[in-house]
C-alpha cells in the first residue's frame, strides 16, 4: 500500500483509499475538467471536496500540495518513477493523466501538438477571460460605477467564441477527436449558464458552439464529473 504520510493534505482529507488516485477538488469549471476526464479515462480515483472557502484552500494542509491555493490538485500513489506525485494546476493534470492512461491526446506528434494548443488556449485564454467576465458581469465587479471594465471582458469573450465558432465548423471536437482539450474548453461555456451571460455575448447565435456543448454534456463520463465532488 503506497505511503501518503509526507502529503499533510491527507492529515485534514484522510485517504480512505490511498492505492487510488486522490482528487482535492470543487465542481468549478476548473475543478471538473479533472473530474470528467479520470471518468473518460477510467482511473480509479477518491474525490475530496474543497471548498473555495480561505478556510479550505488557504489551510496549511492544501497549501502544502498547491502553494497557489486553487483548486483542482492531485496525489498520485502510483507515480512514473513508483512514488507518490503531488500535482497542481489543471491543465499541467490534464496532461499527466492523457499521457499515464494513453488516452484523449493523440498518437502522433501532430496530433498531441494540435491538442496542447487548444488546451493553451483554454488556460491562458478562455478561461481567465470567463472568469473576469463572470467577476464584471455577475459578482463583485457588477457594482461598479465605471462599465469600461465590464465592457472590456465581454467584448474579449465574444471574440473567443467567434475564435471557437469558427473553429469548430464541420467538427464535432476542436481537434476532430474527443480529447483533453474538449475536457478543459466546454466546462467553461457551460459556465457562461451561470453567469447568466449567454444573452449577453449572443450565445445562440453560435450553432456550432450549441451543439459542441450538447454533445459534450450528452457523454455520461461528463454528466458524472460535473457532479464530482458533490457540492453538498
Amino acid at each position: 500500500m503506497p505511503d501518503l504520510s509526507n502529503f499533510p493534505i491527507t492529515q485534514r482529507w484522510p485517504a480512505q483509499n490511498p492505492d487510488v488516485l486522490q482528487l482535492y477538488s470543487f465542481p468549478t469549471p476548473n475543478g471538473v475538467k479533472i473530474s470528467i476526464a479520470l471518468e473518460e479515462m477510467g482511473i480509479p480515483y477518491e474525490a475530496h471536496k474543497v471548498t473555495l472557502s480561505d478556510a479550505d484552500v488557504k489551510s496549511a494542509q492544501f497549501l502544502s500540495l498547491n502553494p497557489n491555493n486553487k483548486i483542482p490538485a492531485i496525489i498520485d500513489p502510483n507515480g512514473p518513477d513508483g512514488a507518490p506525485l503531488g500535482l497542481f494546476e489543471s491543465g499541467a493534470i490534464l496532461i499527466y493523466l492523457a499521457e499515464k492512461s494513453g488516452q484523449f491526446m493523440g498518437t502522433s506528434a501532430r496530433e498531441k501538438a494540435k491538442t496542447q494548443q487548444w488546451l493553451m488556449f483554454q488556460m491562458g485564454g478562455l478561461g481567465p477571460m470567463l472568469g473576469q467576465l463572470g467577476f464584471f458581469y455577475k459578482f463583485a465587479g457588477s457594482e461598479w460605477e465605471d462599465k469600461r471594465p465590464q465592457d472590456r471582458y465581454v467584448a474579449e469573450a465574444k471574440r473567443l467564441l467567434s475564435v471557437l465558432e469558427g473553429e469548430m465548423a464541420g467538427k464535432d471536437w476542436i481537434t476532430g477527436a474527443y480529447s483533453i482539450a474538449d475536457m478543459a474548453i466546454a466546462p467553461w461555456l457551460r459556465a457562461l449558464d451561470f453567469y447568466g451571460a449567454k444573452d449577453l455575448l449572443g450565445w445562440d447565435d453560435h450553432k456550432n458552439l450549441v451543439a459542441y456543448l450538447e454533445r459534450f454534456t450528452a457523454r455520461p463520463a461528463v454528466q458524472k464529473g460535473l457532479v464530482t465532488p458533490p457540492r453538498d
